[in-house]
């Protein structure tokens, strides 16, 4: 039985069952002792023997007339009347806020990303390889700012809705596209860091064929790792909207890659930032600014004269970029 704090298992008639506090009071309690962290449920058929008044559980009796009124009441036995001097009208005001702020935030990326997408795919001349790059950047940005916008708009469409017992296909598969979008981001921000170090390694590399592995892991890597938190999410832990994530196992799912490409991409700024002192640092540039601005001037629309000037693509690219 679901009495909107907390779910009771069945039980046979004159048994009782306990529970342990919802997580709904733990979370506006937080500094309120809580002597049973993990008591889960429990049968006993003698409520005679036991002394509920030390202890943060309820307790319903299975009558034949169907369940007893919870004993103790959840505001005795779980603290919530600590909170009398709480003012629910702040804590609105400072949620209404933030979900202000990042609206503007986002919607002025959106407008900003759109027209910089609008530039790149009218003009020719920016078509190559690095700016494709930037591009799906720029729409991962914009899908998570859309998912974002959506994601508000299915759970906090009216202000007294309470999202936590929101339980639908769509309303799920909204935190599906949310988390893609998300996770597609970081992998992109990834790719950025991925391919301006390897562009600084490799002399002459096949941009074209590199790009499509960039595609693959940009957005088949979130995708799958999104999928299949969705599956175990809906053997495992089909609760809510899905925008709670009480499971570290299963969050970790989608955490995990994020994680990584966020370390990963932190050890290609650092090789990045030692090549380029290294470059700067070799004999065969010496501070020569001369040398290099010749090179650059010369050799960047047509990099088949870089050889000509005795310059390296590597270096070319190292300026240019």
């Amino acid at each position: 039985m679901w009495d909107n704090l907390t779910c009771w298992k069945p039980a046979r008639v004159g048994e009782m069952v306990l529970v342990s506090c919802p997580e709904l009071f733990r979370i506006f309690n937080p500094d309120q002792v809580w002597k049973l962290e993990t008591i889960g449920e429990f049968d006993f058929p003698d409520s005679n023997s036991l002394d509920l008044s030390d202890v943060r559980v309820v307790s319903r009796n299975c009558t034949e007339d169907g369940w007893s009124e919870p004993f103790p009441h959840y505001v005795d036995a779980c603290g919530f009347d600590d909170y009398d001097e709480y003012e629910p009208g702040d804590q609105d005001y400072y949620y209404l806020s933030v979900k202000a702020l990042y609206t503007v935030g986002y919607s002025t990326s959106l407008v900003t990303l759109t027209t910089a997408m609008v530039i790149l795919c009218r003009f020719r001349k920016l078509h190559c390889t690095r700016n494709f790059i930037h591009m799906n950047l720029f729409v991962s940005f914009m899908l998570r700012a859309i998912s974002v916008f959506i994601k508000d708009w299915i759970l906090y469409a009216e202000q007294d809705n309470n999202h936590c017992f929101i339980s639908t296909v769509e309303c799920k598969a909204i935190m599906v596209f949310f988390h893609y979008c998300v996770v597609s981001n970081y992998f992109w921000l990834f790719i950025e860091g991925l391919y301006l170090f390897t562009l600084l390694v490799e002399t002459f590399f096949p941009e074209r064929r590199y790009f499509y592995w960039y595609i693959i892991i940009g957005w088949g890597t979130p995708t799958v790792c999104v999928s299949v938190w969705a599956m175990l999410r809906l053997y495992f832990d089909d609760t809510g909207c899905w925008d709670m994530n009480d499971n570290t196992a299963l969050w970790w799912v989608i955490k995990g890659p994020v994680v990584g490409s966020i370390m990963v991409n932190f050890v290609l700024f650092i090789g990045i930032i030692i090549i380029l002192v290294q470059k700067l640092q070799s004999p065969d540039m010496g501070g020569n600014e001369s040398s290099i601005y010749f090179c650059v001037q010369k050799c960047y629309c047509k990099p088949q004269r870089a050889q000509q000037h005795s310059c390296k693509m590597s270096e070319l690219s190292t300026i240019t970029l």
